[in-house]
């Protein structure tokens, strides 16, 4: 994957360019925060519209057992499809973003966000919908202020990278081996574990995506850039939010 940073051979940029550099900038960044709100905002439309879908309710709300389409999605080999559907994808756009156009690009990113949505769908069967609505409010504001640090710091935290990497395989391996072991304590202290870690890469990621930006790079270029910068964003908001909603979330 190439890198967008493009770093080398940059010229400082004479004072009357500023201004212009940086409404670039703030133009760059808004497109970013927008495309990730925008898949966000589908897989919550996803998620929940097949969640209505495949379930049954009596008077009160309250699942009373699945239709013929939550069947198939929950108890059949779909179900892994539509898990394993999103890692594939997301590996996709990641290898082939260069050779897409900006509006494949984006088209495939959408596309990504519906397949997430689908796949979360099970979260409405297994927490209630006030503890996944104040969850996701936690999660918006903690992750607003992260950012917004993350873009006005001065600080080079461009050496977390390495650290917070490693912290997300540990992550991974942990929550493979407890499968096995079906720890609630080893479970507990993923999710606090995969909060710190997503809180950090938020910051780490909205700095490194402003960093991306240059004000030399062709329009197609700068969509690219906005698409995997949402792409990042997305998936520190998501996983943050999966992870809080383990800690506080009130199961059904």
């Amino acid at each position: 994957m190439a890198d967008y940073r493009n770093t080398s051979a940059r010229t400082v940029p004479a004072a009357g360019t500023r201004a212009d550099i940086d409404q670039g900038l703030r133009s760059y960044m808004l497109k970013v925060y927008n495309l990730m709100a925008g898949g966000l905002a589908l897989t919550g439309v996803a998620a929940y519209l097949l969640y209505s879908m495949a379930v049954v309710t009596n008077d009160a709300g309250a699942v009373v057992g699945l239709t013929e389409i939550g069947n198939v999605v929950y108890n059949s080999p779909l179900k892994w499809v539509l898990m394993l559907a999103p890692l594939a994808m997301v590996f996709f756009l990641s290898f082939r973003v260069n050779k897409m156009s900006v509006a494949a690009a984006q088209t495939t990113f959408w596309a990504y966000a519906v397949m997430v949505g689908l796949s979360l769908s099970t979260i409405f069967l297994i927490y209630t919908s006030e503890s996944i609505t104040q969850v996701f409010f936690i999660t918006a504001a903690s992750f607003g202020a992260l950012s917004l640090w993350g873009y006005t710091t001065k600080k080079d935290i461009s050496g977390w990278g390495s650290f917070l990497f490693m912290g997300v395989i540990g992550i991974v391996i942990a929550m493979v081996v407890n499968i096995f072991l079906a720890s609630p304590a080893l479970q507990f202290a993923i999710s606090v574990i995969g909060v710190l870690v997503f809180a950090g890469l938020t910051a780490y990621d909205t700095q490194q995506i402003k960093e991306m930006y240059y004000e030399g790079d062709g329009s197609a270029v700068m969509g690219r850039k906005a698409v995997m910068g949402a792409l990042r964003l997305y998936l520190d908001f998501l996983n943050m939010f999966l992870f809080l909603l383990q800690l506080f979330g009130n199961r059904e």
